[in-house]
């Protein structure tokens, strides 16, 4: 399947939640692992949850939180039927799955004890929910390695807690404890590598010191590939999903977007940052800081080369790798000539904003200091008004004005970097198709250049860039 195996690699395969979708798309990625180990790679694979499967967790916890008992029972019902339906279909041999059958059984019914005690104490602290979301991996993970056994791969279930994964308890967004971490995954893992055994890990959870499960966040399942492979030293991490590769823009809105064959892992996070599907930034943190190769693979596809995350950059365009358009944000801007020359204005803004729990994407304040204009995204950003509206500020100042019908534009590539004339590049194409600029950015990495402009125009700036840097 690939140039990729001419030679023998230690390698960490992760399958996402489209991969593992079915029962269908689980036997496919069970045999892309059986094909490579034939070539006698050593294999960890990684799971996420089946499809939905996460999603639909939250809606329970959500339904016995508020005491809907009909919509508990009957979302915990569809749940188990495809869990069970999906065993049932895929696990061969039948010792190995009516094992498969009475742990999906002995999963449910746990879960099923858990939301009850949420529904009656209508309450869910973060410790439970992370609880209740673990069984999306735990589930898929296990079918996964009954699926590999019953076709004679001598394969072993891990939870990530078992495996080594040893977390802070941030429930919701735990942090590994690298170095406790590193060298129970090293213990673990590393004989049954050598025997020719592949590990199948649990991606997303974690566990504390004294044994309460923990989620890494949403995506955590490729942070949990990066942390394997950083910790075994292995040749490539593969994120395998339903995608060629990372593209030069979204695909569905740009038909002649293409995949881009090599990036740094500098310009993958400020892809990650910026929402590029099959990216998680807490992966590729881990990746650099390790020094481990990562590829986007699809699993539909697995003969396409994908797209190489490592420390150099390359590729088709050395300045500009990608063009991406972020939507559901809006722009708020605080005006008022009462913050020019006092120091502390715009650090009380911020601070007001922080202590609601909101996260700002993108500053930009005027030379003159009399504007501050910040990006959010556009469900959280009435609460965002509210938080400057009620802060400690001066009364000229906590008049906001919100605007949702805008997008951000993010151009990314490490070959901005010193070259002259970029911006110019970028703002004059956008120019040329009659677009006004809301809001611009940009690091000092000079990674990317990001700005704002109305919904209705962010299609065509994109366009317009991806055309000036020939992109596609």
């Amino acid at each position: 399947m690939g140039e990729n195996c001419l030679t023998v690699m230690k390698l960490v395969f992760k399958f996402g939640g489209t991969s593992l979708g079915d029962a269908s798309r689980i036997r496919n990625a069970c045999n892309i692992i059986r094909e490579y180990l034939e070539r006698d790679n050593r294999i960890v694979a990684v799971c996420s949850a089946m499809g939905e499967t996460t999603d639909l967790l939250v809606g329970l916890l959500d339904a016995a939180e508020k005491g809907h008992r009909k919509r508990l029972d009957s979302g915990l019902e569809e749940l188990k039927s495809m869990h069970v339906a999906t065993a049932a279909q895929i696990v061969s041999d039948s010792g190995i799955r009516a094992e498969a059958l009475k742990t999906v059984e002995d999963r449910f019914s746990e879960l099923t004890h858990i939301l009850s005690s949420i529904y009656f104490l209508r309450e869910v602290t973060p410790r439970s929910r992370d609880l209740v979301l673990s069984f999306g991996e735990r589930l898929s993970t296990w079918i996964v390695t009954s699926t590999l056994k019953s076709m004679d791969v001598e394969a072993q279930y891990f939870e990530g807690g078992d495996a080594g994964i040893i977390t802070d308890s941030d429930f919701g967004y735990a942090t590994p404890i690298m170095e406790e971490t590193v060298k129970n995954i090293r213990a673990k893992l590393s004989p049954l590598l050598e025997r020719g055994v592949v590990p199948v890990v649990t991606g997303f959870i974690g566990r504390t010191r004294d044994g309460a499960i923990t989620t890494l966040g949403r995506g955590g399942s490729d942070y949990t590939a990066t942390l394997l492979g950083g910790a075994l030293g292995v040749d490539e991490v593969w994120l395998w999903s339903d995608v060629d590769g990372l593209m030069s823009s979204d695909p569905k809105a740009l038909k002649n977007a293409r995949v881009i064959t090599q990036l740094s892992y500098d310009e993958a996070l400020e892809m990650a940052v910026f929402g590029a599907k099959g990216l998680h930034p807490r992966a590729i943190e881990a990746a650099r800081n390790a020094g481990v190769k990562v590829r986007i693979k699809n699993s539909f596809n697995p003969n396409a080369p994908g797209t190489l995350i490592t420390r150099e950059s390359m590729g088709f365009n050395n300045v500009v790798k990608a063009v991406l358009l972020v939507r559901d944000v809006a722009m708020i801007t605080v005006k008022g000539a009462s913050a020019v020359g006092k120091p502390g204005i715009a650090a009380k803004i911020l601070q007001n904003i922080s202590d609601r729990g909101i996260n700002i994407m993108m500053i930009s304040q005027s030379v003159s200091e009399a504007g501050i204009s910040l990006i959010v995204k556009r469900d959280i950003a009435d609460k965002a008004v509210g938080a400057i509206q009620s802060g400690n500020l001066p009364a000229p100042l906590r008049e906001v004005e919100c605007e949702k019908d805008v997008v951000v534009v993010a151009v990314v590539g490490e070959g901005m970097k010193g070259t002259p004339g970029v911006a110019s590049r970028v703002f004059g194409a956008v120019a040329k198709r009659g677009i006004n600029v809301r809001m611009i950015a940009q690091g000092s990495s000079e990674l990317n250049i990001s700005f704002v402009v109305k919904e209705k125009d962010g299609l065509e700036a994109v366009k317009a860039i991806h055309e000036e840097y020939n992109l596609s």
